[in-house]
């Protein structure tokens, strides 16, 4: 199976099941070997969940919590106590998840803010960014939420890469009764704004599409696509999530069906066949039990996996230990190598400012991977 170029209707029929998918997943698993051979990476991580509160109301999120009853910001000591304790368990990613614009619709944030000298969010995460950039040896990875060009320039002196998930490129999923209803961040054509922003500041931009919140397998496909268009067009996506929903407690979707491992491999296949063997394509790995599927349907890299903090989007899932993570990839072929939160093909004066991209090549070895976190039994 050598197509010449991706065909949505054939992409179609493999998520549809109306054909096998053994020749999907061959094509798949060469493309990767073609544009990655046999290497798999991941960022060594702390997660620094800067902001619980958000102004957004996602029907399957734990994260976000209001006032009272878990909603918070972190203090920049505290911030600097994980990061730091991240340094001393070899990290090189901090990783700065956060609720979008949660001043908008909290009256606690904005007195935070002010109290810090900060009006916004994204005024306070720019200093939070400095302060790991300049205090610690880590490199601060910015996930927060939709950003104005304005903001996303202030924030790439100190940040080698930011992210922001699609999602999903459809609409429909902002309706009345669906996942993204009541959630101003999550309109799509916002958020496509954003990576062409990336694009625009030369910022390496990581994002990616969430399945299994009730969109159709055509709007699986048509995401892919559009997240292709914005590759081809502005170079600035470092990497594709492909995520697997996963049903919480206490949240609306908490009986949702789950997308099944075996299917959900389909859509991983699809999408390293639509974006090509030279994408940076990430599953989780602690979302799914037997998480070395994914390196069959064709990915080259697990993501952020941290030694120290949980996963704060999905704490119920814990992260496989870093030798048992090195031990099943290698059982699968292949070796697990650590990267920063900049790909190494993205670690150069195009990509980076000047005084992040000193800190990069201090870090790296000369293939552009991360020095610390060598101690693995997969160490190259």
């Amino acid at each position: 199976m050598t197509h010449p170029a991706p065909d949505p209707e054939l992409a179609l029929a493999y998520l549809d099941g109306r054909i096998d998918d053994g020749p999907l997943l061959v094509e798949a698993a060469r493309l990767r070997d073609e544009g990655k051979g046999r290497i798999v990476t991941y960022s060594r991580k702390v997660f620094v969940p800067l902001t619980t509160l958000c102004r957004d109301r996602c029907t399957y999120c734990t994260f976000a919590k209001p006032p009272g009853a878990g909603g918070m910001y972190l203090e920049p000591e505290e911030v600097l106590g994980v990061v730091k304790a991240g340094a001393e368990r070899d990290c090189t990613e901090a990783l700065f998840t956060l609720g979008d614009r949660p001043e908008d619709r909290w009256p606690q944030a904005r007195e935070f803010l002010a109290a810090h000298g900060h009006g916004t969010t994204l005024s306070y995460v720019e200093a939070m960014s400095r302060l790991v950039m300049e205090e610690t040896p880590l490199f601060p990875h910015a996930n927060p939420g939709v950003m104005t060009r304005e903001e996303m320039a202030a924030l790439r002196p100190s940040n080698p890469s930011m992210g922001l998930m699609l999602e999903n490129v459809s609409p429909r999923l902002m309706e009345k009764g669906m996942p993204h209803f009541e959630c101003p961040d999550k309109d799509p054509a916002i958020r496509l704004q954003v990576i062409d922003h990336a694009g625009e500041l030369r910022v390496p931009f990581t994002t990616g599409i969430l399945v299994g919140i009730g969109e159709t397998n055509q709007e699986i496909i048509e995401s892919l696509f559009a997240i292709d268009e914005r590759q081809r067009r502005r170079g600035c996506v470092q990497e594709v999530i492909v995520q697997n929903f996963r049903a919480k407690a206490d949240t609306p979707m908490r009986r949702h069906a789950e997308p099944l491992p075996a299917w959900f491999a389909r859509v991983v296949a699809v999408a390293r066949w639509l974006l090509g063997p030279e994408m940076n394509l990430q599953v989780p790995p602690n979302l799914t039990e037997h998480f070395e599927i994914y390196l069959s349907a064709g990915i080259n890299d697990w993501g952020g996996v941290s030694p120290l903090t949980i996963d704060w989007v999905n704490p119920e899932q814990p992260w496989p230990h870093l030798e048992e993570l090195a031990a099943r990839t290698r059982a699968a072929g292949h070796e697990l190598v650590p990267r920063l939160p900049v790909y190494p093909e993205f670690i150069d004066s195009t990509w980076l400012a000047p005084s992040v991209l000193a800190k990069a090549r201090r870090a790296t070895d000369s293939d552009g991977y991360a020095l610390a976190g060598r101690a693995l039994p997969s160490s190259r």
